[in-house]
């Protein structure tokens, strides 16, 4: 991966963290911890896959490939 894809999965990244943040509180979300104690699945799958892709981005990013 070069840099520029891995800023681009930071991007991506930090977007999806912010949206499955922004999905936790939504009314939906709130229903769902009421009744089984855990926000729905798609905030989950958000907030997991946002983290990710962060990281692998951070990876990619900052990796040193030892060309020059």
């Amino acid at each position: 991966m070069n840099k520029g894809t891995g800023v681009a999965l930071l991007i991506v990244g930090i977007a999806l963290i912010a949206y499955g943040l922004d999905a936790s509180n939504s009314v939906s979300s709130s229903v769902s911890r009421a009744f089984t104690g855990t926000p729905t699945d798609k905030t989950l799958w958000l907030l997991l896959g946002g983290g990710a892709a962060a990281i692998l981005g951070l990876v990619a990013t900052f990796r040193h490939t030892g060309k020059t």
